[in-house]
């Protein structure tokens, strides 16, 4: 997912961090905005809703 996030959007994101962590965690936020999580959810996110939901908080 980083490198489809990175490839997708090189124009636009100036950094991607990736945190390593257990107990089935896995969330993305986009300038401290959560924008999925997986413990919130229950299911990991489809890639492309991720890449969207990105999308769409680097235009604000």
């Amino acid at each position: 997912m980083a490198a489809t996030l990175l490839t997708s959007l090189k124009q636009k994101v100036k950094g991607l961090t990736l945190v390593p962590a257990g107990g089935g965690c896995f969330e993305v936020t986009v300038n401290g905005e959560l924008i999925y999580s997986k413990l919130q959810t229950g299911t990991f996110p489809d890639e492309q809703s991720v890449l969207e939901s990105v999308r769409e908080r680097l235009k604000r």
